[in-house]
Parts: C-alpha cells; sequence; structure tokens
C-alpha cells in the first residue's frame, strides 16, 4: 500500500480496535463531573465542558451528534464530518503527530483523546495543565449509547445524548426484527484495502465490522482468519466464494468494474452476479452514531428483499 493510504488505513483501523471496557457512569455532586475515563484514571470538571478539543473523527461526530458541536475549538486533521467541523481549528493527528503549542493555545476545558491516541500523548497534554479525558471504543452496539452518553455528560448535554441513544437502539431494534425474517445468511466480503488484488486487506473475526456484517443478517467472509485486520488470498476467497462483495475502499477510487476485471476474481459468484458494491467505509470505521447508518445500509445491500 502507498504510504498515504497506509497512514489513513491504519488510523482507521485503530479506531475500531477493542480493548478497554467502556467508562463507568459519571458520578456528579451540583455542578462537578466525577468520571473514570478508559485508561482508568479519574477525571474530575468542576462544570461541563465550554472549550472542548477532539482529537478523533468519532469523537468529533459524537460531540456534533449530542448538541456540543459549537463548544469544539478544536479537532484532528482527519474530522471531516460533519460538514462544520472543516471549520473548527485543525490541531494535527497526521501520522499521530498533534500540534500541542497550537492545543495549549485553544485554552481548552477539555481534550477528549481516543484509542488512536497513545497514553503518552495523554500524559503530555497533561504536562501542559490541560484536562484530557480518554474514551475507549465500545466492543459492541451497547456501547456506542454509552459513549455517547459520557460524552454528553462531560458536555453538559445529557439529555440530548440519552434520547440519541433511545433513537439509535429504536433503529438498531428494527434492524434486527426485519432481519429475524430472512431466510438466508448471505457470505459478505469487505474490502479495506484492494491495492494488492490477489491478497485485499478485510476485517477478520472480533472486528467490529465482523459484528455489523451479523448484526445485518450476513457471514463475514474472513470469519476464519487469524486477525482482526489482515490479507486474504484469493485463493481462500475462491474457496469461501462470497455472495457479495463490498468496497469499503471505494473512497480510494476503487470500482465495481476494477474489482470484476481482476485476475482469477470472475470466479466468485458475487462477480458472476454483479453484486459488488461502493460502501462508504466511515460509516463503519468510526465508533459513534453513524454506525447505525453503516448498519442499516448493510442491512439494505445484504438483504433487499426486505427493503
Amino acid at each position: 500500500m502507498k504510504l498515504s493510504r497506509i497512514t489513513r488505513f491504519f488510523t482507521l483501523l485503530l479506531l475500531l480496535v477493542t480493548s478497554a471496557c467502556s467508562a463507568a457512569p459519571a458520578a456528579v455532586t451540583g455542578g462537578e463531573i466525577s468520571l473514570q475515563d478508559g485508561l482508568g484514571r479519574e477525571v474530575i470538571l468542576e462544570n461541563p465542558a465550554d472549550r472542548i478539543v477532539s482529537l478523533s473523527p468519532s469523537v468529533t461526530e459524537i460531540l456534533f451528534a449530542v448538541g456540543a458541536g459549537s463548544q469544539v475549538v478544536g479537532r484532528d486533521s482527519f474530522s471531516n464530518y460533519p460538514a462544520e467541523a472543516a471549520s473548527i481549528q485543525d490541531v494535527g493527528g497526521s501520522m499521530g503527530s498533534y500540534s500541542l503549542e497550537t492545543i495549549a493555545s485553544l485554552e481548552p476545558d477539555l481534550v477528549i483523546a481516543a484509542e488512536i491516541n497513545t497514553p503518552e500523548q495523554v500524559s503530555a497534554l497533561e504536562g501542559l495543565g490541560l484536562k484530557v479525558y480518554y474514551l475507549s471504543n465500545p466492543t459492541d452496539l451497547e456501547g456506542i449509547y454509552s459513549m455517547l452518553q459520557t460524552v454528553g455528560t462531560l458536555s453538559g448535554h445529557a439529555n440530548e445524548a440519552v434520547a440519541l441513544s433511545n433513537s439509535l437502539r429504536e433503529r438498531v431494534q428494527l434492524v434486527q426484527q426485519t432481519i429475524k425474517t430472512a431466510r438466508t445468511k448471505p457470505l459478505v466480503f469487505y474490502e479495506l484495502d484492494g491495492t494488492e488484488p490477489a491478497k485485499p486487506w478485510t476485517p477478520g473475526p472480533g472486528s467490529f465490522m465482523d459484528i455489523l456484517i451479523n448484526e445485518a443478517g450476513g457471514r463475514n467472509a474472513a470469519a476464519g482468519l487469524q486477525s482482526q485486520w489482515a490479507q486474504i488470498s484469493i485463493e481462500e476467497l475462491l474457496v469461501q466464494n462470497p455472495d457479495i462483495i463490498l468496497l469499503g475502499d471505494s473512497i480510494y477510487g476503487m470500482t465495481p468494474e476494477q474489482v470484476a476485471d481482476r485476475a482469477g476474481w470472475d470466479g466468485l459468484t458475487a462477480v458472476q452476479q454483479n453484486h459488488i458494491y461502493p460502501f462508504n467505509d466511515d460509516l463503519v470505521s468510526r465508533p459513534g452514531p453513524r454506525l447505525v447508518d453503516g448498519l442499516e445500509e448493510l442491512a439494505r445491500l445484504i438483504h433487499p428483499e426486505l427493503y
């Protein structure tokens, strides 16, 4: 893979690597907020944060989703949703490098980090006298609601976060109820990067995409791999013979026509039946409210007969 693609590819993948459990519920006394973050640290705010710097696209999306967008004074370079985020001060993040000077100059009440950030980066920010909360990724759909409520509490939008969580939960339940009527579970291959057509990158067992494919009524063609993120050979793909191919790398310009023209790929059922679809990878690579959008889109593509 080219260097620029490696940077974005692994940065986005790290967003969904499973690790620590979601933060504990907040303890609130008067205006004070006390929360344990993903590093096991107790973070105390005298009041909800008015000036917030986000260090990941998922955090930025959550802040806007719970109604705290106007409080975001800084965001990482990859935060491109919603569109309003583009006007916010960029604090870096390419190749994992942030401008600590820029972050400090914004005088934030709170910096919210995520799993793309290291404990060392958190320590460096704290060394500047900044308050930092480390938000762990969810390991299942329920964990998304906890994340929303945590960010809602930190930003003073707890009620909005609860309402959003309830709305998302209802949408997930609707997908689950719809999928129960499906008669089959199509085999799905999700391509993260097809730079090497003979061994493209794909999400394996235990990845969030693996969970979402199953929730959407499909089966992950890469479920037998040994890693959450791995390359799969065309020989193994021919053995698995997926019914559907989804192109998460369409953001790089990959098209169904290019996939169909690859050597050996014409033996796949998905190619023969023209079941190759571009897919917005941002919907499923960022642990935030748009994961539910991704789940709904997956369900429609895997089970068009039900929609």
